[in-house]
């Protein structure tokens, strides 16, 4: 025998038999599989009653989540009072600008622009304006203008929606007595229009009526701004029926004499 060989290979050690002394018994080697369908249906019914749990900790009396805040604003009630019927009226009324009255100023011999500057101070501002001769000119620059007339008293008390208007002349001229009514062709009739400015006189006819005008002197002018040339004649006469006929007049400036 050899020393130098080397001992026989042992076999591991598996530990006692199964049922000898310190060994495992046979069914705790045997591995435990539990079927797939059946790790499901535990697994599920955990979940479920997770679920469960979850509601009856949020149910009612315990919100999950943090509720609006409602804020209730108080508002002082309307004085009310009972009518004959014995029906409830309030007291509170909305103010109106009908309702909201002022004193109308004396506008007479104030310049037109500083007239309506006062007028809208005080708090009207329906304002318009006329030409008290009559001649129906344009109140293109106010400041060239002074007022001769309101429609409004001064001193009254009436409400600011009220409508302002002003009888107007240039700065040179006189204030009439009493403003130029406008002239309208009533009845059907031709109006007397001599001395009247052609302007009015055109106006005063239907929109339609065919007009001529001459130069009432020998010149043979153009008139192109009719509001500063009046009437000398006119044809057909003053009364005469209307009926569609062309309108003619003569005329010359205002501050011309009529041949």
């Amino acid at each position: 025998m050899s020393y130098n060989q080397p001992p026989p290979a042992q076999p591991p050690f598996a530990g006692p038999a199964a049922g000898q002394p310190g060994g495992r018994p046979a069914w705790a080697r045997k591995r435990v599989v539990i079927p797939a369908a059946l790790l499901i249906f535990f697994v599920g019914v955990g979940i479920g009653s997770s679920g469960n749990n979850d509601q009856e900790k949020t149910g009612a009396g315990s919100p999950a989540e943090p509720q609006p805040t409602v804020t209730v604003t108080k508002t002082a009630a309307a004085d009310t009072t009972e009518d004959e019927d014995g029906k409830q009226t309030s007291d509170n009324k909305a103010v109106t600008d009908e309702d909201k009255k002022a004193t109308v100023p004396n506008f007479v011999g104030m310049g037109l622009q500083s007239a309506q500057d006062k007028a809208q101070e005080v708090g009207f501002h329906g304002l318009t304006s006329h030409d008290a001769l009559g001649r129906d000119r344009m109140q293109a620059f106010d400041r060239n203008w002074k007022v001769c007339s309101q429609n409004v008293k001064a001193g009254a008390s009436t409400s600011t929606e009220t409508k302002l208007d002003f009888g107007a002349v240039k700065l040179a001229e006189a204030c009439p007595a009493k403003d130029e009514k406008p002239l309208a062709a009533e009845g059907g009739k031709m109006p007397d229009f001599a001395g009247k400015s052609v302007k009015a006189a055109r106006g005063a006819l239907d929109s339609g009526t065919s007009i001529t005008v001459q130069d009432a002197l020998p010149d043979d002018r153009w008139v192109l701004v009719e509001s500063n040339w009046k009437v000398c004649t006119q044809t057909p006469s003053a009364g005469a029926s209307l009926s569609g006929q062309p309108v003619a007049f003569t005329a010359v400036k205002f501050e011309e004499t009529c041949p």
